[in-house]
């Protein structure tokens, strides 16, 4: 019985990972290294799916060795087949301690772990296109290091991280680097864990919607907005780090055809309500007042931070991730074929404590 090692669970993309994985192979084990104030919602995820296949292991990756006690750290180092490391801090104002420590220690304590499997076959490394940073116009998947400057210390921490992976994992063990865009819910269920994202956007026409409001447009016309739902994520990973042909490749996971802030504006507000979005509040403005509590919570609770992604004018460029997984049947659905279930689901729970960012 092959034993496969996941860091991040029972996160969005994790869990679903993990299911997807039991399902295509009967006879896997996986090994979960978990944060301890997340092994209660980690043994009711593991409950829904296949609890005796699935080991709950209490970690702190930020430790050497992983925090493992030495007797699993030395077992799991002799069984492992693949490594998933999804485990990161998401948060656009992470402060930049927790940051480093989360992101880029964490990943570099994986690396070494793997560098010390006797039996790995791959390491999947889950980073995020935002490493690109402050760039502009088109990114390529085999660039990383091009001077950039970065919009938070997410993205300057997932740089490092990934650096780290580039310089010290991909000559030494099989690896595949993914770099995902915005991840939003299920395209078939709109299932999501968390209103974050576009989802503000949303909120911000919903909240229009119940006070008679117009919605404005509020970010740069022509900048892409690029977003793939969590399904094509999990299903890309699942297939790139079993390929033999995917070995040292870095895949963007993105909307090989985003669409632009104003588009993405439009068709929410369509979904939701029905109506357009009319006139246009300048991106800074927003960004700026977005500042002050009382016009955050006008615009759905949407953090300042945020909407350095509606004006960004980036492009990603997916030919590797295309040539790679188009055998495999993969292509990212395009945005109005998934944005009413997207839709339904924010309506029907966007009440729900639990989705709301923390």
């Amino acid at each position: 019985m092959a034993t496969d090692l996941i860091t991040g669970f029972p996160g969005f993309i994790g869990r679903r990972l993990v299911a997807k994985l039991l399902s295509d192979e009967p006879d896997l084990r996986i090994a979960a290294l978990v944060e301890g104030k997340m092994m209660d919602a980690a043994r009711k995820a593991a409950t829904g799916l296949d609890a005796e296949r699935v080991e709950l292991l209490e970690a702190d990756i930020t430790r050497p060795g992983l925090g493992l006690a030495d007797s699993d750290g030395e077992r799991l180092r002799a069984e492992v087949r693949r490594v998933y490391h999804l485990a990161a801090i998401y948060n656009l104002s992470v402060p930049l301690e927790l940051a480093q420590r989360v992101n880029v220690d964490g990943t570099g304590n994986v690396v070494d772990f793997c560098i010390a499997a006797e039996k790995l076959e791959r390491l999947a490394y889950i980073s995020t296109a935002y490493v690109a940073g402050l760039r502009t116009g088109v990114v390529y998947e085999h660039e990383l290091v091009m001077g950039q400057g970065f919009k938070n210390h997410y993205e300057s921490t997932k740089f490092q991280a990934e650096v780290w992976v580039a310089e010290r994992a991909m000559a030494r063990v099989p690896t595949t680097v993914l770099r995902p865009a915005i991840v939003v819910g299920d395209s078939r269920t709109g299932e999501t864990q968390k209103f974050d994202g576009p989802y503000f956007i949303l909120r911000t026409v919903a909240d229009a919607e119940r006070s008679g409001r117009a919605v404005a447009q509020f970010g740069r016309s022509d900048a892409p907005f690029n977003v793939v739902p969590v399904d094509y994520v999990v299903e890309a990973i699942a297939a790139a780090a079993a390929d033999p042909a995917a070995e040292g490749e870095t895949l963007h996971l993105v909307d090989p055809e985003p669409l632009t802030a104003k588009e993405l504006v439009t068709i929410l507000s369509r979904a939701y309500s029905g109506r357009e979005p009319k006139g246009r509040i300048p991106p800074q403005v927003v960004q700026t007042a977005l500042r002050i509590g009382a016009v955050r919570e006008r615009f759905g609770g949407t953090p300042a931070e945020s909407i350095a992604y509606l004006n960004h004018p980036v492009a990603f460029d997916t030919r590797r991730a295309t040539a790679l997984l188009t055998p495999h049947g993969l292509r990212p659905p395009n945005f109005s074929d998934y944005v009413e279930p997207m839709v339904s689901f924010f309506r029907d729970h966007e009440d729900d404590p639990a989705l709301r960012p923390a």
